[in-house]
């Protein structure tokens, strides 16, 4: 499945893209495969980072430089609590989101994201304006 949703992410975006993922916390395989594509800008971020190559970061209280001119801002398992949070600062920069909650929770957000079922990987998503 996570290699289905870095599949999605590799055919959607310019390899030349900043992609930024929200809340790595332990799980960074999405963006370690998306980061084999030397071209694509990754940034990993968590408000406890758990290695060096994670920026520290509040989604509920951003830096919205980390997050300024990324094509896709995305979120795995993300909180309930946190998820408006993603979306908020992707419409502030003016980029995609994807969230991919656990599958036992619903999406909480007011924002009206699509259902995308990519080969295995299951996930919303919601473009730029």
């Amino acid at each position: 499945m996570w290699n289905d949703l870095s599949d999605y992410i590799l055919k959607n975006y310019d390899k030349n893209s900043k992609i930024v993922e929200v809340g790595v916390g332990g799980f960074p395989r999405v963006a370690l495969k998306l980061k084999e594509h030397h071209k694509m800008n990754i940034i990993m971020t968590d408000i406890k980072p758990s290695h060096e190559g994670v920026v520290k970061d509040d989604i509920t209280d951003p830096n919205l430089k980390i997050y300024g001119g990324a094509s896709l801002i995305y979120s795995i398992r993300p909180p309930e609590e946190l998820q408006p949070y993603v979306v908020k600062v992707a419409e502030a920069v003016g980029s995609d989101v994807i969230i991919k909650p656990l599958s036992t929770e619903f999406l909480n957000t007011k924002k009206n994201m699509k259902l995308i079922n990519y080969k295995k990987a299951v996930f919303y998503k919601m473009c730029k304006p």
